[in-house]
């Protein structure tokens, strides 16, 4: 996601959805009574009323709406914003409603009396920059590009290139480029800390990279990628692949599942754990409340019920109280752990008595 414009003192954020994980970082955050605004189509009565065939047209306008319900299809992949209309074109009357359907990108202004600090950081969590955390290498028997991740791209740290073999001993020049591959990517890993590193060749070389790998801990960190070439292309083209979006959202899983285990942890120590709504209400309340766990799909839930005020409040009361808020994906396995548990949990920083 692109933070286009930011001021939260005045509760204003414009952002632009560009990919389908955006959607679901933005569904929690668009609350009832926020105000949306963007670019939308409508439709529109065109002609005058005393005509006798008024036809109807959709035309782009921009819309400012007050929200009143939010849904997110993950089959569809879109975003429904559904709200009455505050601020429009004099063709579209006022307190009428609107949809937005939210999908890749779209640029919209989400507009809040006060943003949580939980909110600011997943918003930010959206848009953040990458490059400090995967490191994509191209390569072949002859040559290496190293660049670090980015949110919009990369940033090309190095290219390296062996000695070309002319005659009889390929497999020792082979050998020997593979281990300067190896120093690098060693180098990288400790200076920049990385969580995942990405390998790919147009063959079997990175195959071959990876018999001259004896440390697990790095081997654990790669995902082996394919790309039709060696060069700036190749970063280019493994940047799209499914294997670099799949190393983000791994990433982010592994952070979901550190809190999860420490959750199940605590509740088998029965010391700082409460789960439920009614015990996780009431730690808030308490102050008690470290860390609230919370999955996207009881948030969903709650508000196919009305019922989701209750739980922004839990939310703001945790906020308030500096406490950190995670919400969970309910696609990967600690989210159907935390729906296992009602949904609704919290690691706590002292025990209370219920």
């Amino acid at each position: 996601m692109k933070i286009i414009h930011s001021d939260f003192k005045k509760g204003i954020v414009k952002v632009k959805i560009e990919n389908l994980d955006d959607l679901w970082y933005l569904n929690p955050l668009i609350e009832k009574n926020d105000l949306v605004k963007g670019k939308t189509l409508r439709k529109i009565k065109v002609g005058e009323e005393t005509q006798r065939k008024q036809k109807i047209a959709k035309k782009a306008v921009f819309l400012l709406i007050e929200v009143e319900k939010v849904e997110f299809s993950k089959t569809s992949n879109v975003l429904r914003v559904s709200g009455t209309v505050k601020e429009a074109p004099e063709d579209v009357p006022l307190g009428t409603h609107h949809t937005f359907n939210i999908e890749e990108n779209s640029i919209i202004t989400l507009i809040k009396q006060k943003w949580l600090k939980f909110q600011i950081d997943k918003l930010k969590e959206a848009s953040r920059d990458v490059s400090a955390k995967i490191l994509i290498c191209v390569h072949d028997r002859e040559e290496a590009y190293f660049a670090l991740m980015k949110t919009y791209g990369y940033q090309l740290l190095t290219n390296i290139k062996g000695t070309v073999a002319k005659k009889a001993d390929i497999k020792q020049v082979e050998s020997n480029f593979y281990k300067e591959i190896l120093k690098q990517l060693i180098e990288y890993d400790e200076r920049y800390d990385l969580s995942k590193i990405i390998i790919a060749s147009s063959s079997f070389w990175k195959e071959e990279l990876m018999k001259e790998i004896d440390d697990e801990k790095l081997k654990n960190k790669i995902i082996l990628a394919t790309c039709s070439s060696v060069g700036e292309n190749a970063i280019n083209e493994v940047l799209k692949r499914p294997e670099t979006e799949n190393a983000l959202k791994q990433d982010r899983i592994a952070r979901e599942f550190r809190y999860i285990e420490e959750l199940f942890a605590e509740i088998s120590k029965s010391n700082l754990a409460s789960y439920g709504l009614k015990e996780t209400k009431n730690a808030a309340e308490a102050g008690a409340v470290k860390t609230l766990l919370i999955t996207d799909k009881f948030i969903q839930q709650k508000r196919m019920e009305n019922k989701y005020e209750g739980i922004e409040n839990i939310m703001k009361t945790v906020d308030s109280a500096k406490g950190d808020i995670l919400i969970v994906s309910s696609d990967n396995e600690a989210g159907k752990k935390l729906d296992g548990l009602g949904g609704i949990a919290a690691i706590l920083r002292y025990k209370i008595n219920y």
